[in-house]
């Protein structure tokens, strides 16, 4: 085994191409903002910034982190770019690459996307010191898409009331893909999937979807639950939006068939289309509409300007479609979820 194998790569964004992570050897590991670290992040960056970012930040600083190999981020907005250079700053001696994210979908944005991809293959032979080639990254894509089916799979046993710990143990599974070998979890899946389903449905509590950026505490989850919710989907970079299937093709242009199918996953709210600005609130009203929620709760990060600028049109599309919505704001903690239980208890006892 070549000694850069299994090493973790570290990543922070949903867009992380975890593939040729994967081809290259490594185990991509995501950094998710959640721990006990002492605030910190506040002596680089400033404090109207995304508490996304700053809790990131927070587990460098403070060596909340296994041992890393490198790290990849994205420049999906302008605070993930100032957690780059912030990164080099704590972290002087990590290996970092930061890859340009367009924020549409047309022929110029994956041909730009498909050379960021490619330069990325090249850093991680120079990492690794083997070669990135077609074969291995259709393989590691192979393994990709099988993980992206099962969760599927298992969103929809959640769904129907069937999965044992519903929406917090969904969220965990998430979490588990997103910081362990690809392999291992594969295993672990089928593994839940084989086993018998409840004889009863648990259907008691009122059916809600959630959208916004990042929500990856199970605790919070447990808390919606405790408040009378039941989540049957979920629109997250640290949830379902994280994992989906890639369309690689036919052989050959295997950067410009993985920069197409990851711009075309689901998106997030720094992504748009210039064609028809108001997809992501007619997105959310879709994804609710299907799972059948009652209600719909967007969670977003404090000082996060996409989302900021497009929960007014959600709002309104909601409001035309007859579909409650309530709005939350967090930094990362459960102590500012459990700020808002009143709130949550309130628009949940009105859907009933």
């Amino acid at each position: 085994m070549d000694n850069h194998q299994g090493k973790k790569i570290g990543f922070t964004c949903a867009y992380t191409p975890l593939p040729l992570l994967h081809a290259a050897g490594y185990v991509p590991f995501r950094v998710l903002p959640m721990g006990d670290v002492p605030d910190r992040a506040g002596q680089l960056l400033h404090d109207n910034l995304c508490p996304h970012v700053k809790r990131v930040l927070d587990r460098a600083m403070d060596e909340d982190l296994p041992t890393l190999h490198g790290m990849v981020f994205m420049n999906s907005c302008d605070t993930m770019r100032r957690l780059a250079d912030a990164w080099q700053s704590v972290r002087t001696g990590d290996r970092v690459i930061l890859l340009d994210l367009p924020s549409t979908v047309d022929k110029n944005a994956v041909r730009f996307f498909a050379g960021e991809l490619e330069r990325l293959a090249g850093t991680l032979a120079d990492w690794s010191g083997h070669q990135v080639d077609e074969d291995p990254i259709r393989s590691a894509v192979d393994l990709y898409n099988d993980l992206a089916g099962l969760l599927d799979a298992l969103s929809d046993r959640m769904r129907a009331g069937k999965l044992s710990g519903g929406s917090v143990r969904m969220q965990q599974l998430f979490n588990m893909a997103a910081t362990h070998p690809v392999a291992d979890t594969l295993a672990r899946l089928k593994e839940i999937l084989s086993e018998p389903a409840p004889v009863e449905p648990d259907l008691s509590h009122v059916p809600v979807h959630l959208f916004g950026n990042v929500l990856p505490n199970p605790e919070v989850f447990s808390l919606l639950e405790s408040c009378g919710a039941r989540v049957v989907d979920d629109d997250f970079c640290t949830g379902s939006r994280q994992f989906s299937i890639l369309d690689i093709g036919e052989k050959g242009q295997i950067f410009t068939f993985l920069s197409e199918s990851i711009l075309k996953r689901p998106p997030c709210a720094r992504t748009f289309s210039p064609e028809h600005p108001g997809k992501i609130a007619d997105d959310i009203l879709h994804r609710a509409e299907s799972c059948g929620a009652k209600g719909v709760i967007g969670h977003t990060m404090k000082f996060c300007d996409p989302y900021l600028a497009r929960l007014p049109i959600i709002r309104e599309t909601l409001r035309k479609a007859a579909l409650p919505l309530l709005l939350l704001e967090g930094d990362c903690t459960l102590r500012s979820m459990e700020q808002q239980r009143t709130r949550i208890e309130a628009f949940v006892e009105m859907l009933k």
